[in-house]
């Protein structure tokens, strides 16, 4: 059998062991990146293909006439069009769990950079502002700790439920909302009570019909001014202007994304474009720890023999 790593620079630089992947197949092409058009000739003749954010569309599934089996390496399966994989019998499995320590490590990292303004605080000192102070140390800008506040989870799967419980370990109460368009649920706050209750808002809902925009102009207007808002699930969760215009009005106290709506941004980005202090972008890295990582590929391996073995896991359904 022979498979295709589409996109293997976005799991790997060279810093993970890809040896139990290569043992799974006899035959592996495996490649560093595949463009829009090349992905008809890549898996043409593949039994078995992997990408991570390499699109799937109807036509070059059609191309892919002895395809088997789609290993998404990723969580979310937007790249790849299920409807067809569906038609043309290819199942379709993803990679579950494999960076939620990584992701819950990010989140709680850029809570604590905003309430406690590491960045703010760094750029003082690097300006000389301690070096000239007449006091010991400088409180130019207020900590908040996070005991006591309240954290609103959007999206209560696997990451949004550690991420609550490393919440509970710094003492925060937490509010679960509703899931969108769905029928209440016992513990679950409708959305628009979690956004003017909770002091920290943090997004782990996937992107679909009904979250794209979910937090638009209407729900940062019931934010108080000193919500901070996280994002580390997918950037078209949140309308990016209307962010920034939150944050440049002071409407909110301050954001820190690892997501955009386009990745990477090279047709700009209003939050890029016209920085702001209160707002921390990462680039796209909340999963990307090594340990992650290399449970990503070896999430793979075993979606790989599962299937071989005729019993798939991780099957996602159109």
């Amino acid at each position: 059998m022979h498979g295709v790593f589409l996109d293997i620079a976005t799991v790997d630089r060279h810093d993970l062991d890809l040896s139990v992947l290569k043992s799974s197949l006899p035959d592996w092409s495996i490649r560093s990146t595949t463009l829009a058009g090349e992905v008809g000739d890549a898996i043409q003749d593949a039994d078995i293909v992997i990408s991570n954010k390499v699109a799937l569309n109807r036509e070059t599934l059609q191309l892919a006439g002895s395809l088997k089996l789609i290993c998404v390496a990723a969580t979310g399966t937007n790249n790849v069009d299920l409807r067809t994989a569906a038609e043309q019998k290819i199942t379709v499995c993803n990679a579950r769990d494999y960076a939620t320590t990584s992701v819950v490590e990010h989140v709680f990292s850029l809570i604590l950079a905003l309430t406690r303004h590491l960045n703010d605080y760094q750029a003082a000192v690097s300006k000389g502002r301690w070096q000239s102070a007449e006091s010991f140390c400088l409180l130019d800008y207020p900590i908040r700790e996070l005991s006591g506040q309240t954290l609103g989870i959007i999206g209560y799967g696997e990451l949004g439920s550690a991420v609550a419980a490393m919440g509970r370990s710094f003492g925060m109460n937490i509010l679960v909302a509703q899931r969108p368009g769905g029928p209440p649920q016992t513990g679950r706050t409708p959305l628009e009570q979690l956004l003017s209750q909770s002091d920290v808002i943090s997004l782990h809902c996937p992107l679909a019909d009904n979250t794209r925009n979910l937090i638009d102009h209407r729900e940062f207007a019931l934010m108080g001014k000193d919500t901070l808002l996280i994002n580390t699930a997918r950037g078209g969760i949140v309308n990016e202007i209307a962010l920034w215009q939150a944050l440049q009005s002071g409407h909110i106290a301050g954001a820190a994304i690892d997501v955009l709506s386009e990745e990477p941004p090279c047709h700009g980005n209003p939050l890029l474009d016209d920085p702001l202090p209160n707002l921390i972008v990462t680039p796209h890295i909340a999963w990307a720890s090594i340990t992650a990582r290399q449970s990503l590929i070896n999430e793979l391996t075993e979606n790989i023999h599962a299937f071989l073995e005729g019993r798939p896991r991780n099957v996602v359904h159109a």
